[in-house]
């Protein structure tokens, strides 16, 4: 969009050839085009695309003012004539060209186009804004959207392993969950007028996601726990009256003995072959 100015601004715009003139300050260029363009950059980096790159990025926030007040005016565009600048951010970007070509002696179009049209590509893709045709076609069928699709957009971004993952294991903070919920905020073209309610729902979702969880995790533990402490305990019993040692004992004299331990050998045998349950017993705590 940008480059198809460059041809007109070259054809209204003849200046000429002096060999022997100063270079252009581009630095200066800059600072000039900057005061038609630039608007509150520092509090809005896509300044320089709302201003001069496309009406696809939106209405700036601010009004029409100089760049910073109490500035020189020194290669800028006066207060006075901003007043009268084109609000299409097209007719804008050759309006400024024009009036800052006249300020910054020695410049041409082309370094307008070489200095100054990469400064609004970078402002476009800071503000996530493309400027083709699929772009614009894009932004017909997005102003359709609703809270709810703008909500299922970004929560598919949102629970994506490389973010908060699905459980919102990821995302236990708040912090953690806004840096991810920009990323995907930004990325959902047409839902701006829905991002404050999508987010307080997606971070109920998240809180109650991550309590549920927590709540599971202990209920497991203390589960396990309390079976561990069940069975320690029916053990202590068993130990205490010999109960384990005594079965096995009586197992091991029905099953290993020709004489069910009548005799004192095989009472001696069947005693040391579950003497382990006795050994066993001073272990446990």
């Amino acid at each position: 969009m940008i480059k198809k100015f460059a041809f007109f601004i070259a054809g209204l715009l003849v200046l000429p050839s002096i060999t022997w003139a100063a270079p252009c300050s581009r630095i200066n260029l800059t600072k000039c085009l900057d005061s038609a363009c630039a608007i509150n950059l520092s509090s809005n980096p896509a300044a320089r695309c709302q201003y001069c790159g496309t009406s696809n990025a939106g209405e700036p926030a601010s009004g029409l003012k100089n760049i910073s007040a109490g500035a020189t005016s020194k290669n800028t565009i006066s207060a006075k004539e901003l007043k009268s600048a084109p609000k299409d951010p097209g007719e804008r970007y050759v309006w400024a060209t024009k009036k800052c070509l006249d300020i910054v002696q020695n410049c041409t179009a082309d370094d307008v186009t070489e200095s100054y049209d990469p400064l609004i590509e970078k402002s476009c893709t800071a503000a996530g804004i493309t400027n083709d045709m699929s772009r614009l076609a894009s932004k017909v069928a997005t102003n359709k959207k609703t809270s709810a699709t703008c909500n299922d957009e970004i929560s598919l971004c949102l629970t994506a392993a490389d973010k908060c993952d699905a459980t919102y294991s990821k995302c236990p903070d708040d912090e953690t969950f806004n840096k991810f919920f920009a990323t995907c905020s930004a990325k959902a073209t047409g839902c701006t007028n829905f991002i404050a309610t999508v987010r307080d729902e997606l971070n109920q979702t998240r809180k109650s996601t991550v309590s549920a969880t927590s709540q599971n995790i202990e209920k497991i533990v203390a589960a396990h726990q309390a079976a561990r402490e069940k069975q320690i305990s029916s053990i202590k019993n068993n130990c205490k009256s010999n109960a384990d040692f005594n079965s096995c004992v009586t197992t091991v004299c029905k099953n290993n003995t020709n004489n069910n331990c009548a005799t004192s050998q095989e009472k001696t045998i069947a005693n040391s072959l579950c003497e382990f349950h006795k050994t066993a017993c001073t272990k446990v705590k």
